[in-house]
């Protein structure tokens, strides 16, 4: 595995998981939501009694943990004072990984907000982003010692485009594009007085967003319109509020066709395999569509980039190897052209609950019994760790 020799000396590798998805679900929008595959969201992992067992898995997989708090536990009404004991939990886990030399990439906002916040009409208006930029406030003072990298959201044109148009994310609204459309302008107004925040405390630690990319293509011509139109929206559209940022966090899982109806794994994957194409449990695999997405950013924008998540949704850990050894082959090829791409961020350490499919649509370097919580290294964790210890 000498191929990672091609990295620069200052690129780093990492794993990542948000609180929502492995902790016992708070008063947020999530709990008690009926997944896809039967189970409900509750449980989820354990993490937040197994920390110091899942530090050691985190230790493994690079110098930086990319996670997030759940604002739900920590502040029980609006702008009201975090909960000391929530506030201990989470510094003594943050310190835990410091000992271990991990560095933390916080993420402020990974599409779980409070009861409270949904109520009030969440991110639909306006009025409500002082609240969250109170609870950023509280994150930067009792946490900020530990953040090597911000995001002040993760995927907002995800969130946005599941939440208010296809309705698979709470409040699950269906159809109401020009509501996505002002839900992205709040975050966005949100994300810049957050900037102004951290950079205000910090002048080190940069700050960005982690923006979803995938490949949509189309099959036929009414589904190349469908396509473009769904490119624009989530690449360009959906983008521009959040352009004040010291580098880009990029995702990228997907490669969809469009016939004209949008063609995934999770319900046709009989048809992606009458294409001949490649797929996971939830879309087609195209590991060139991350080369794509990291070639359009840095010509539009010219900023350092992370891979803030990537993976393979799969119960196959020889899959799991093997998309693995593609995406980063697609890294060294774009370091290879000239973008600056900074780090590598694989999702996720261990399985988690994946928010409305559920708990079986693994993409856990670490394999997490859904019966007893156990955690097992699994043969792809073992070749991540070991790409990354070179």
């Amino acid at each position: 595995m000498d191929s990672t020799r091609q990295f620069p000396e200052h690129f780093f590798w990492g794993s990542s998981t948000a609180a929502a998805q492995v902790e016992s679900a708070g008063n947020h929008p999530w709990r008690g939501l009926k997944a896809l595959d039967g189970h409900v969201f509750l449980r989820t992992t354990n993490h937040e009694f197994q920390r110091a067992e899942d530090a050691e898995f985190i230790a493994k997989f690079g110098s930086v943990y990319r996670c997030g708090v759940d604002w739900s536990r920590l502040q029980t009404e609006p702008f009201g004072k975090f909960h000391p004991e929530v506030v201990e939990e989470y510094r003594n886990f943050f310190e835990l990984l410091r000992q271990k030399g991990i560095r933390l990439m916080f993420v402020l906002h990974h599409f779980a907000h409070p009861n409270w916040f949904e109520a009030a009409g969440g991110w639909t208006r306006e009025e409500n982003i002082p609240m969250y930029l109170e609870y950023t406030r509280q994150c930067i003072k009792h946490f900020g010692e530990y953040v090597a990298y911000w995001n002040t959201f993760n995927e907002p044109n995800v969130y946005a485009m599941n939440a208010f148009v296809l309705g698979n994310f709470p409040p699950r609204k269906k159809g109401r594009l020009l509501t996505a459309g002002k839900v992205l302008e709040n975050m966005g107004k949100a994300h810049d007085i957050a900037y102004k925040m951290i950079r205000d405390k910090s002048k080190r630690e940069p700050i960005g967003i982690s923006f979803n990319t995938a490949w949509f293509e189309g099959l036929n011509l009414p589904g190349k319109a469908v396509a473009a139109f769904v490119d624009w929206w989530f690449h360009r559209y959906a983008a521009k509020p959040f352009e004040k940022c010291d580098f880009w966090g990029l995702s990228y899982y997907a490669y969809m066709p469009f016939d004209p109806f949008p063609v995934d794994a999770i319900s046709k994957a009989d048809k992606l395999r009458r294409l001949g194409l490649e797929h996971d449990k939830m879309w087609g695999y195209k590991p060139e569509g991350l080369l794509r997405a990291l070639r359009r950013f840095y010509k539009h924008y010219k900023k350092p980039i992370i891979i803030t998540e990537n993976g393979i949704c799969t119960d196959d850990p020889q899959l799991r190897i093997r998309a693995i050894q593609d995406y980063t082959g697609m890294c060294r090829q774009a370091i290879q052209e000239g973008i600056d791409l900074r780090g590598y961020i694989h999702w996720s350490t261990w399985d988690n609950f994946e928010w409305h499919l559920g708990p079986t649509y693994r993409f856990g370097l670490v394999r997490v019994n859904l019966e007893t919580m156990e955690r097992e290294m699994t043969p792809a964790g073992e070749f991540y760790a070991e790409l990354v210890a070179q």
